[in-house]
């Protein structure tokens, strides 16, 4: 029996004893070329300097979780650690994986060794949540700093932001074990440009029209933001547990996808 093929505790039981090594590798790998790992953390903090306070001092206060009016810097800034935690997580989980997987074969050479492609999918996606953690960690620092932290809850930004991190890296893997050529990546820019743009992360929820507001809610980036913006003003009720649950199946989903595919495309 693969690991593909095992039910879902199981795949975690064997992938959390072996995974570590796929992390160890990628260490190694990113040691002299650190840098790219924080090159995605700068993205959004350019956006929070320019959008957030260039535009914010025209804004004001806009209407943030609950109804309670906050600063337009502090409504921008969790849509923003939401934005970063997944493009971190797909460009790991899309770029880097595709070139493992269809050019550097390094998925064929780690499965010559007792690691299985259940074992790679959970190590790729834990140095995925890595990488977002490392992101996660940074911006929150950078927002105290700016005098951006509010609420003691911010604690929980970093766990929620992984939370984002594994549903997004789920479901690029996935979708990444499909594609053929680099040609395929367009289609994700396609997804991820609107989702940026279109997700409550610059405008309220109540500035969409009405017949779009179902829309946004139900996006998976709209679940990421409105969790870390609850959690950053610290307005907690129970549409947080709903966005935990779609994440984490959404997470999920992608993750079982991917350890059949690669099963699929490894020992074929």
């Amino acid at each position: 029996m693969t690991a593909s093929s095992l039910p879902l505790t199981g795949l975690f039981r064997l992938g959390s004893r072996r995974a570590r090594f796929l992390v160890e590798r990628n260490i190694y790998v990113y040691r002299r070329t650190w840098i790219v790992l924080f090159s995605g953390f700068f993205e959004p903090l350019f956006y929070l300097g320019s959008i957030g306070f260039g535009l914010g001092a025209l804004v004001g206060t806009v209407s943030g979780p609950g109804g309670q009016p906050i600063s337009y810097q502090l409504f921008v800034a969790p849509a923003l650690l939401a934005s970063a935690a997944m493009n971190g997580a797909i460009a790991e989980g899309t770029f880097n994986f595709f070139f493992k997987l269809r050019y550097n074969k390094t998925f064929d050479a780690i499965l010559s060794t007792p690691l299985s492609p259940g074992d790679v999918a959970v190590g790729e996606l834990v140095w995925a949540l890595i990488r977002g953690g490392i992101y996660a960690v940074a911006f929150i620092v950078v927002m105290a700093i700016l005098g951006l932290v509010v609420s003691p809850w911010v604690i929980l930004a970093v766990p929620a932001a992984l939370l984002i991190g594994f549903a997004f890296g789920g479901v690029a893997m996935a979708a990444t074990s499909f594609m053929r050529t680099w040609q395929d990546f367009d289609l994700i820019q396609l997804v991820i440009l609107p989702l940026f743009l279109f997700s409550g992360t610059f405008y309220p929820l109540d500035a969409y029209p009405e017949a779009l507001r179902v829309v946004v809610q139900l996006t998976p980036l709209y679940q990421g933001v409105d969790l870390l913006r609850s959690l950053v003003v610290g307005h907690l009720d129970g549409s947080l547990l709903v966005h935990v649950v779609y994440l984490a199946a959404m997470g999920v989903g992608g993750l079982l996808v991917v350890s059949r595919r690669l099963d699929k495309l490894l020992l074929k």
